[in-house]
């Protein structure tokens, strides 16, 4: 049996539009359907912002369907100009398939690529589109496309009635590629369904009408949500930038810190999108939440779940361990890990000293440049503001002992009520 893939899709606000949803509902109760949610591989790394289709096609798979992640690198080497207002830069064949790689890696978090008949299979798109000539794509997709649609999409007439902006024929080109791509996967995968953003919904039935011009098929589309933060900001976006799930590009910490900085309006829904809690489970959390709304006990779980999934339940711990020192919860310094240390000391300011020991706490404060002087510490040591290794420390005279560092190279300073900073000893 089947599981009704876009009932618990529609339940978790994964779905906002849909092609023909009385009989998409009743094809998902009644065979093992194939989706598909295409990935342009414009950098090496998935961001944030790829996570609800993602989290949809891992949803169809735990409802007993086929989800294929399907890697743009034909479409990636021209760009998608929905939601653009300027040309993308061109990237190179050997950078997309080297972009390819890392998503790969990302996407097993998520889906299952060895599961009998519904395991997940990801597929280059270069490997059709490649092989097309110009004539073909005019002969067998463009005669199907009018130009006067064509340019009434937004994305394309905003361009065009600035005279600022342009549209190159190039991207204006793209919707025919993605709806080739749909027909391909239709004729050779048996894939009925596309998924994507609101901004994909013009390509999506694109592809609909292609495959329904070049074989009397049906096939069906979905759109997603796109995310606005309150102020308008593109969920995922940062003053940093883009919020990313390799741990090189994005930390987990910092990746854990977003999501614990979520609204909480948006939270619930942000719970059902992102993560694989049962709708229960989410409704208990959000009574404990609305009752002492100041804990962020929500956003603690959210963040949790969402970590756990794209870093792994380790890096979890150690980043929810690292959140709640570095936001004044107690600890125990010898119980800290290396991991851990080297955590704290990535995300807080840092500064290096000499191993000479015994050493005074102000001369070590002041070499590593986490004071300005040996005056300011004296300051903080007599306002009781300093805090080493988790004990606050008063005494002017006081010394550090090559026992009293931790891991064999650090010193865990607090200085006031907010200010960290990581003493390393070479």
């Amino acid at each position: 049996m089947f599981s009704d893939a876009l009932h618990v899709l529609k339940e978790r606000g994964h779905v906002e539009w849909c092609s023909n949803e009385e009989e998409l509902h009743s094809l998902f109760t009644s065979e093992m359907v194939t989706a598909y949610v295409g990935f342009d591989p414009t950098a090496d790394s998935l961001h944030v912002g790829h996570l609800i289709p993602i989290m949809a096609l891992a949803w169809i798979q735990r409802c007993g369907h086929r989800p294929i992640p399907l890697a743009g690198v034909g479409t990636g080497l021209i760009g998608d100009p929905s939601g653009k207002s300027k040309e993308r830069n061109l990237l190179t064949i050997e950078k997309v398939q080297e972009n390819v790689i890392g998503v790969k890696k990302q996407l097993a978090r998520f889906l299952d690529f060895d599961c009998g008949g519904a395991s997940a299979q990801i597929i280059n798109n270069y490997d059709w589109l490649g092989k097309l000539t110009f004539l073909d794509v005019l002969r067998e997709v463009g005669k199907h496309f009018s130009v006067n649609s064509m340019v009434s999409r937004e994305y394309v007439k905003s361009r065009l009635d600035d005279p600022e902006k342009s549209i190159s024929y190039t991207e204006f080109s793209y919707v025919l590629l993605q709806a080739y791509d749909f027909l391909h996967l239709f004729q050779n995968y048996g894939c009925r369904l596309q998924m994507g953003g609101n901004d994909q919904q013009g390509n999506i039935i694109s592809g609909i009408d292609l495959i329904r011009k070049k074989t009397g098929g049906e096939a069906f589309g979905a759109t997603q949500p796109l995310l606005l933060t309150s102020s308008g900001t593109k969920f995922g976006k940062t003053e940093e930038g883009a919020v990313w799930l390799d741990p090189q590009k994005t930390s987990p910490y910092k990746f854990y810190q977003f999501w614990m900085n979520t609204e909480d309006q948006a939270v619930e829904k942000l719970l059902k999108l992102f993560t694989f809690l049962s709708l229960e489970e989410i409704e208990e959390i959000m009574q404990v939440h609305r009752s002492a709304p100041e804990r962020r006990e929500a956003q603690r779980r959210l963040a949790w779940e969402v970590t756990g999934i794209v870093h792994g339940q380790d890096n979890a711990a150690t980043t929810k361990k690292a959140s709640g020192i570095l936001f004044g919860e107690s600890f125990e310094p010898r119980e800290l890990s290396l991991s851990m240390l080297d955590t704290l000391a990535a995300e807080v300011p840092s500064g290096t000293v000499s191993r000479v020991f015994p050493a005074l706490l102000t001369d070590i404060l002041a070499e590593a440049g986490a004071c300005s002087s040996k005056s300011e510490v004296r300051r903080l040591l007599k306002g009781g503001g300093l805090s080493v290794n988790g004990v606050k420390v008063t005494e002017e005279d006081a010394s550090v002992s090559e026992d009293g560092i931790l891991a064999g190279k650090y010193l865990f300073v607090r200085l006031g009520k907010k200010r960290f900073f990581m003493i390393l000893f070479q």
